[in-house]
């Protein structure tokens, strides 16, 4: 069967791991586990063209925050999430400087909407430095753009993106999107986080062209949800998990376009992540608590 579906990285070192004999040992990979706020993070370094070959994602970080534990709904879950994707958002980007967020996807389709629906959640301050510097000094410029998808507006996401870059000068980029996870466990329960940029539209199966600081000359950085699991993934995974024969399942890849699986309710579960994204976002930018944020959104 053709390689199994991921844009998680954490999922393509374990693809990587049940593919290697045991002795082989992963080239060009760093990764570790840690916890923050009481969830689970599992950091992955691609550290040259080795790591990027094994798990074909480019050189660079990434992290993902396991919010699993979120949907048990116990005291402080919310602020706790916020936290601790709010922390590592901080040790990824850099210390200061100006932010242009862009919310890639379709706000009209609930698993590509992560990106239209977290830019919700997100203090834009630009024009009021510009307006009133003095009294919004202790705030980060920051603006948002959303791109809508080719088929509404008629131009690619990453043409809107560097129009943007160009007009306003962000000292860099941050992209939010719906990604494909290989794990049911995980859609609507991770947030990766990456200093490597994004291709849009890759969660959903249609990718566009890439935003990186190759194409927009500035840094990018990249908040993905999983929203979907490819179904010829899933498949391959459960028959395995089963002990079963994996041998007829190609025939899967060749029944027409491919099918996505989400959950029964991804509604409720992209709004209130999406949240999270964009509060951690803050959380990571601004000298807020999420209190204030509370009070400067209402």
């Amino acid at each position: 069967m053709g390689t199994k579906r991921t844009d998680l990285a954490m999922e393509a070192r374990e693809i990587w791991q049940e593919s290697a004999e045991k002795t082989t040992r992963l080239q060009g990979v760093k990764a570790r586990d840690s916890r923050r706020e009481g969830y689970g993070v599992t950091r992955v370094e691609i550290l040259d063209e080795r790591g990027e070959k094994a798990l074909g994602k480019p050189a660079g970080t990434y992290v993902t925050v396991d919010l699993e534990k979120f949907w048990s709904r116990k005291a402080g879950f919310f602020e706790r999430a916020v936290r601790a994707v709010g922390e590592e958002l901080k040790a990824l980007l850099p210390p200061e400087g100006s932010v242009l967020v862009v919310g890639l996807g379709n706000a009209a389709m609930t698993p590509d909407a992560v990106g239209p629906q977290t830019l919700d959640s997100i203090l834009v301050t630009r024009h009021l430095l510009r307006s009133m510097p003095k009294q919004f000094s202790g705030f980060r410029s920051v603006s948002v753009l959303r791109t809508g998808v080719l088929g509404t507006t008629g131009l690619e996401s990453a043409e809107m993106v560097c129009g943007a870059a160009e007009r306003i000068k962000p000292d860099f980029v941050v992209a939010v999107d719906a990604l494909a996870s290989r794990r049911l466990k995980r859609v609507c329960a991770t947030i990766q986080l990456s200093d490597t940029g994004i291709v849009p539209g890759s969660g959903v199966g249609n990718s566009r062209s890439e935003l990186s600081k190759k194409t927009l000359g500035v840094p990018v950085f990249a908040i993905g949800i999983p929203t979907v699991v490819d179904a010829a993934t899933l498949a391959e995974d459960l028959v395995e998990e089963a002990g079963g024969d994996t041998a007829a399942l190609p025939a899967l890849g060749k029944q027409g376009a491919p099918l996505m699986v989400t959950p029964q309710e991804i509604d409720s579960r992209v709004r209130e992540l999406s949240k999270v994204a964009g509060y951690a976002l803050n959380w990571a930018l601004q000298d807020l608590e999420i209190e204030d944020v509370n009070s400067l959104l209402s």
